[in-house]
């Protein structure tokens, strides 16, 4: 069966639409930067490629530090401006801006399929979560900022390319509710036309924005530890999230860097298959790149067989494949779980990392071939694609038995005590997120108790939440504040108590993790 795109979905019609909407943020072919309140077309042009289908889709401007750090002082003269405009005007632009989001909801979505690959269904949902989070911190920002003040300086964002929108500008949207100026980095892989047009229509709406494109390493100095920067916002893997926190040791900076941490599901004396089958399904969604996936599941081994009853049909049913691309103009777009990774040099390392595990002993369950995707183009580059895996006992010196593998690479770990289990869903020194599938409610509260993961489900998976829900992580997953609800307004505001912020910052947790 051929196979072709989608009437409309094109990248060049794609970025005609987007450039018309937000003409000053591009020069032809070129990204801008947004910076000291204008949009700048310089920088070194670095070619954006999609995971798609590996065409390129615009160049990326990579400033160096120099520029960088006088966006960063013209955003603190922004930042004392906007900390001393009254909170209904700060209120009625963020709901402008909001507004204009959402009239451009589709095409944003649109641009994501491209850039980062995912299936329309979950572009839209990052599109709508972030406005829709935004939303209820319009309605909340009066009792949320009673009594505390915006910080002495705009917030750094630096943030993964996996969630432009729900994570990044919803972040930024809140900060500037809180009465701060932002400045946000686009990530190098993904995301950056997307966060150009928002970032162009929340200009408009006289926000206070910054965005700034270029390497971690080079601008790292200035958007970390700029002593004009009142707080840093990361969200990446360990290593760099490390390096960030290791340039704020010798400054008071508020912080919140989340990490990756391998996420587990514990199935233990346990009977709600059909129930598990489900989440195990959802779990695969945008190929588990993100923080809260689950790629680790430790089974009793009594159980083991039952869960493989379960488990296996569901991995070999797992449909992927090009997010656009019907087999008649008719058609609406496929439904997907996931479409490919971030780029063809991940799922190369995701397949070495596969296939020394099982050089070193673990055994394949199930690895997929690209001949199961739900469809390509003819000829399209699908180096970017990588068919879901599980692989049952990684060796220990494998990669995959203790590091997030953030693709769809599953491992198995079957154990026959308690301590085991606990020891096998702790693998990683720190999660963000567990869960545990177990019939006696009291005794999965007792274990999850002990796992070290700052979000707990019980026959149920956990996420980021939104609104009211909190989100951090423990150990090596997270350091800093923790944010979301209240706790993300007080991250980012100054106020009597501050020695008591929630987190691990300054020096202290306390936050429940069930």
């Amino acid at each position: 069966m051929t196979l072709r795109l989608s009437p409309g979905t094109d990248w060049a019609a794609t970025f005609d639409r987007a450039v018309t909407l937000a003409p000053e943020g591009f020069a032809d072919d070129r990204l801008r930067n947004l910076v000291e309140g204008a949009w700048l077309d310089s920088g070194t042009p670095t070619p954006l490629r999609t995971p798609v289908d590996g065409t390129v889709l615009a160049q990326l401007p990579r400033l160096d530090a120099e520029t960088a750090s006088r966006a960063v002082g013209y955003a603190a003269n922004e930042h004392r401006a906007w900390a001393v405009t009254p909170l209904p005007e700060r209120i009625a632009r963020v709901e402008a801006a909001i507004d204009a989001l959402t009239e451009a909801r589709d095409l944003l979505a649109l641009v994501l399929v491209w850039e980062i690959g995912k299936p329309w269904r979950l572009a839209c949902a990052d599109v709508d979560r972030a406005l829709d989070g935004a939303r209820w911190y319009v309605t909340q920002i009066e009792r949320q900022v009673a009594g505390r003040e915006p910080l002495p300086g705009p917030v750094s964002n630096i943030a993964s390319w996996n969630y432009p929108m729900s994570v990044l500008v919803h972040a930024e949207l809140v900060q500037l509710l809180a009465g701060n100026a932002v400045i946000a980095k686009t990530p190098t892989q993904g995301g950056a036309v997307c966060l150009t047009v928002a970032h162009a229509l929340m200009r408009r709406a006289g926000l206070p924005v910054t965005l700034v494109s270029g390497s971690g390493e080079e601008l790292s100095e200035v958007l970390v530890r700029a002593p004009e920067i009142g707080a840093v916002a990361f969200v990446g893997g360990r290593s760099n999230g490390g390096k960030v926190a290791a340039a704020l040791l010798d400054t008071d900076k508020r912080h919140m860097i989340e990490q990756e941490g391998l996420n587990a599901w514990g199935v233990w004396e346990f009977s709600q298959w059909d129930l598990l089958a489900g989440h195990i399904r959802k779990g695969f969604e945008y190929g588990k790149q993100r923080c809260t996936a689950y790629p680790r599941f430790v089974v009793q081994r009594d159980l083991v067989d039952k869960f493989f009853d379960v488990y296996l049909p569901v991995v070999k049913s797992i449909r992927f494949g090009h997010p656009l691309a019907v087999a008649d103009d008719a058609d609406p777009l496929p439904e997907l779980d996931f479409g490919p990774l971030i780029s063809a040099a991940k799922a190369t390392e995701l397949t070495r990392k596969i296939e020394e595990s099982v050089r070193h002993g673990a055994i394949p369950l199930h690895r997929g071939s690209l001949a199961d995707a739900v469809g390509f183009l003819d000829g399209q580059d699908t180096s970017a694609y990588l068919p879901p895996a599980a692989l049952l006992a990684p060796p220990g010196r494998s990669q995959l038995m203790h590091a997030e593998p953030f693709g769809p690479v599953d491992t198995i770990v079957v154990v026959d005590t308690v301590e085991e289990l606990l020891a096998a869903m702790n693998a990683s020194n720190g999660a963000l997120v567990a869960s545990l599938a177990c019939d006696d409610p009291e005794l999965a509260g007792k274990l999850a108790e002990q796992l070290h993961a700052f979000k707990v489900g019980i026959n149920k998976p956990r996420s980021r939440g939104d609104r009211e829900e909190p989100f951090g992580g423990r150990g090596a997953s997270w350091k800093g504040a923790f944010v979301g609800g209240d706790l993300l307004v007080e991250a980012v505001t100054t106020g009597d108590g501050d020695e008591r912020l929630f987190g691990n910052f300054p020096e202290y947790s306390r936050y429940p993790i069930t």
